[in-house]
């Protein structure tokens, strides 16, 4: 096990320095201005624009720029604005000009906001949407088997944009049956904290339980006819003891990889459902630093999102090799 997670580990960091590499020479390298986006087209003096380039670095070979990059994230790194200096900490993701703030310090900020959003919408899809598919690969083939898939593809025919639209504009604002939402650090009041979520976690969670239920409904089936589910079967286990012992350990493996994937894409892509509910969280941070052509924040925000891809492919990984040992040895 200890190679097994060697080896994924030295794979993981590999591809995080590719990102990093490939990210640098988009932004940096490729034909663009920082210094002139952030000094703007007006009232953008060569003195200002030259007193960017310094304080950014751009005056110095790409090289340079780039080890300078890359060792602010292991040591990290001072800068000079506006004749005072600031201290960038570990890991430094370079500075916003634009917000006189360290990018690490704003992703810091809005990033527990969207984990929180996140840790309910896993908690839904793992509970209820893998629930609902195993319960219907139980009844394979009957009326409750096929009432609760035509009901999860009407709800997954819905376009996600109505359903977060009109949960936020009817059920929140015109109908208040849900509370406001909004974000409350959870250490200051879990109880709003709780409340400024539920509208979100509710859309999020029922959205993703539909698709779940799916995969988690043809992942059972196809392991229900395996040749050990039979063998549990003839030797007069219960058929519960056979499902949710032996059937849902093997059937959650191709889930864990969806999972997986889907949580880290929630994580990075939850632009929309943060823009609705007015969520200050790294989705409203990505549109700003686009809107403001902030490219140092845009740079740290995509070295965020492959990080946490890769992590969690990483963690997906050691979970397949707890579940199935058989993986360990590949």
């Amino acid at each position: 096990m200890v190679c097994f997670v060697g080896r994924r580990l030295a794979s993981a960091i590999s591809v995080v320095a590719m990102t990093l590499i490939a990210t640098f020479t988009l932004f940096f390298v490729a034909p663009t201005d920082p210094a002139g986006a952030i000094c703007g087209e007006r009232r953008c003096t060569q003195q200002r624009y030259q007193e960017i380039q310094a304080n950014l670095h751009l005056d110095r070979p790409k090289v340079q720029q780039f080890l300078e990059y890359s060792a602010g994230i292991i040591v990290g790194r001072t800068f000079e604005t506006s004749g005072t200096t600031q201290r960038c900490t570990v890991p430094c993701l370079g500075f916003s000009f634009k917000n006189d703030r360290p990018v690490t310090e704003m992703l810091r900020s809005r990033l527990p906001v969207t984990m929180s959003l996140v840790a309910g919408y896993a908690v839904l899809v793992l509970t209820i949407g893998v629930a609902i598919g195993t319960i219907a690969a139980r009844r394979h083939a009957t009326i409750s088997d096929r009432l609760l898939m035509a009901g999860t593809l009407v709800v997954g025919s819905i376009p996600y944009y109505v359903l977060a639209l009109m949960t936020a504009l009817y059920l929140t604002i015109v109908y208040p049956i849900l509370p406001r939402s909004g974000y409350t650090p959870l250490t200051e009041n879990p109880v709003q904290w709780m409340a400024g979520l539920l509208a979100p976690w509710l859309v999020l969670g029922i959205y993703g339980c539909a698709s779940y239920a799916r995969f988690a409904r043809g992942s059972m089936i196809e392991v229900l006819g395996e040749d050990f589910i039979r063998t549990a079967r003839a030797k007069g286990l219960p058929n519960r003891v056979v499902t949710y012992k032996h059937a849902l350990r093997a059937g959650l493996i191709p889930i864990i990889t969806i999972f997986g994937l889907d949580l880290a894409g929630s994580l990075t892509g939850a632009i929309f459902t943060e823009r609705v509910f007015d969520l200050p969280g790294l989705g409203n941070l990505v549109l700003e630093s686009q809107n403001n052509y902030d490219l140092p924040l845009i740079m740290g925000t995509v070295l965020l999102g492959s990080v946490i891809l890769v992590a969690m492919n990483f963690l997906v990984d050691i979970v397949y090799g707890l579940i199935d040992p058989r993986i360990r040895s590949t």
